[in-house]
């Protein structure tokens, strides 16, 4: 089959180079423009993009998908399925009609649950016991095309959002070459999402990492799995100079069953581990790294005379 890519996210990369290595053709990449990186703000390509290059392969870089030249080049190139993998734009009417056969979206998670950007963060938030990869048709409304199929995985007690991430990108190559191969031979279903068990996921920012510490230890231990790497966990502490400065909290944590009958947020020493105190238990920690210092093991930090600061 004829197939166009639109993709940008790492999330991608198992897929694309899964759909290279088929008898499929594919047409080109179309990808996010170039972005400045880092604090020296260094242009740079989606990982994706240099992966086409070395393929030779067309690639299209428009500043908005819905640009009327643009789509007027993809219909030219008569693609039969165009697959959409963590674009990053929303897809105009115009666009979805172009492909002969589907246009198709892998999205990180077991829709109806958690349409939107953050789904892997949401599952393992929420306490999710497993998620997976949904392939389905791409409508004009978010997530909300039927399913063509889906592809699940376990997330046990210690998974971080990172760590999900891999492994959903591992199972996208099943799952799509899967899809492609029911387009190939006219054996494709959808399924209508069930709407009534839709739940929607907004973007996330890095201040929604900051922790609640009066919230149930086992509510705030997720969201540090949650949100690593992105947009990873912090509170703030008093340092010796009086300032206030933040504290990026690392997984992995440990809930230790009791309290200490201080305020939450407040620092407990136990031997050699260093604890807090949330609305409900203990949370232990093992990895911070302070606002302008380095990634550090709690018993280094709190060698200070730190103070949490109570959220």
């Amino acid at each position: 089959m004829r197939v166009l890519f639109m993709a940008t996210g790492d999330i991608a990369i198992p897929s694309f180079e899964a759909v290279l290595n088929s008898t499929h053709e594919i047409l080109g990449l179309v990808t996010q423009p170039d972005k400045p990186v880092g604090r020296k703000q260094v242009l740079t390509a989606p990982a994706i993009k240099t992966i086409a290059q070395q393929h030779n392969l067309d690639i299209w870089q428009p500043e908005k998908a819905s640009d009327p030249s643009f789509i007027d080049g993809i219909k030219a190139l008569a693609p039969d399925v165009i697959i959409v993998i963590a674009y990053g734009q929303i897809l105009t009417q115009d666009l979805i009609n172009v492909p002969n056969t589907a246009i198709v979206n892998l999205h990180a998670s077991l829709l109806p649950k958690y349409r939107g950007a953050a789904c892997i963060q949401a599952a393992i938030d929420s306490g999710d016991l497993e998620s997976g990869m949904t392939l389905m048709h791409v409508v004009k409304a978010l997530d909300a095309g039927d399913i063509i199929l889906q592809k699940k995985c376990e997330i046990s007690p210690q998974t971080t959002a990172g760590e999900l991430h891999d492994e959903l990108a591992r199972l996208g190559p099943d799952c799509l070459l899967e899809g492609l191969e029911q387009f190939e031979q006219g054996t494709g279903t959808r399924t209508p999402q069930d709407e009534s068990q839709v739940t929607y996921i907004s973007k996330l920012l890095r201040h929604h990492g900051e922790i609640d510490w009066s919230r149930p230890a086992e509510e705030i231990e997720r969201r540090i799995r949650a949100y690593h790497p992105w947009p990873g966990t912090f509170t703030t502490f008093i340092d010796n100079k009086g300032k206030q400065k933040r504290l990026k909290v690392f997984p992995q944590t440990a809930i230790v069953s009791g309290e200490s009958g201080l305020e939450p947020g407040s620092v407990v020493a136990q031997d050699d581990k260093f604890c807090i105190q949330t609305g409900t238990d203990l949370l232990e920690i093992t990895q911070l790294q302070p606002e302008g210092g380095r990634r550090m093991t709690s018993s280094d930090f709190f060698k200070g005379s730190h103070t949490m600061k109570l959220t």
